[in-house]
């Protein structure tokens, strides 16, 4: 099954973890055959929020909610089951100062 670990956190905390560290991990699990990708974000600040309602669109600066964590990454992996996708989304080195939220991932129902 694949999981999207969504990385969330405070931009400064998140900014303190070394790029080699998570690019290691993301190393390891590729090597484990789990990483199927991923990728981590710009700063918040370069977030811009499209919405569209009744056909009309508007373009927002600026992430959809104001938090105090932003999302700052993700990873995309396969894992046999939630127990196995919390064991691997626990060693994502931004868990350190930040959460991981998993989520799995669906395919579209386009034949219904």
């Amino acid at each position: 099954m694949k999981y999207v670990c969504l990385v969330y956190g405070e931009e400064e905390a998140i900014r303190g973890v070394d790029d080699k560290v998570c690019a290691a991990y993301g190393q390891e699990l590729q090597e484990r055959g789990v990483y199927l990708g991923g990728q981590p974000l710009m700063s918040v600040e370069t977030a811009t929020t499209v919405r569209v309602r009744r056909g009309e669109v508007t373009v927002t600066d600026g992430p959809f909610a104001e938090t105090k964590e932003q999302l700052a990454g993700f990873y995309l992996i396969e894992a046999r089951d939630l127990n196995e996708a919390i064991r691997i989304a626990s060693g994502i080195p931004p868990a350190q100062v930040g959460s991981i939220e998993i989520r799995p991932a669906r395919e579209l129902d386009v034949e219904g």
